[in-house]
């Protein structure tokens, strides 16, 4: 329990400082290099697409085997690949990016994007601290739920990916 509880604090404050450091630099990297929000949003949009895709075509592969001379846990498990890619993930960065761009000079704005990532964070941690009772009373739920929110997020990639490049001016979008 207290080595589950140190790899979760551990990961979880990893995950705090990359995302604020992505929310810090990422609007001076946009401006610096031109790069509007709909294009930045556009790339989200392909990388949610991408993981999302891999991992439900990972899910209907099967569960991956351990190795057997894999060495026992340890602490630098929190870095990787807990707080990157898992809590961390490449999509992640993208959004805290896009949201702090459109917050721009809004401190209310500001204050809403940070708390929304704050709270993530902490249902992340307790997650962690949980996971094996969560997964014992419902893990087969889990599993479903996983599938549905796989194929959520391809959709959710695509409908980005779509809006953006309306919003790029590639073509009109259509009303619903």
């Amino acid at each position: 329990a207290k080595f589950q509880r140190n790899l979760a604090t551990r990961a979880v404050l990893f995950s705090a400082a990359a995302l604020a450091l992505a929310g810090l630099l990422g609007r001076n990297v946009l401006e610096n290099f031109n790069i509007s929000i709909w294009v930045l949003a556009l790339t989200g949009g392909l990388v949610l697409f991408l993981v999302a895709l891999q991992t439900v075509l990972q899910q209907a592969a099967g569960p991956a085997r351990p190795k057997s001379d894999d060495p026992p846990p340890g602490l630098q498990l929190a870095y990787s690949p807990l707080a990157f890619p898992t809590i961390v993930t490449p999509y992640g960065i993208a959004a805290v990016i896009v949201f702090a761009a459109l917050a721009q000079d809004s401190f209310e704005a500001k204050l809403v994007v940070t708390g929304v990532v704050l709270l993530i964070l902490a249902m992340d941690w307790l997650a962690m601290l949980f996971a094996h009772s969560i997964l014992r009373w419902a893990g087969t739920v889990l599993q479903v739920f996983a599938v549905v929110l796989g194929v959520t997020q391809i959709a959710l990639g695509l409908q980005v990916i779509i809006q953006s490049l309306s919003m790029i001016g590639v073509f009109a979008a259509r009303a619903n």
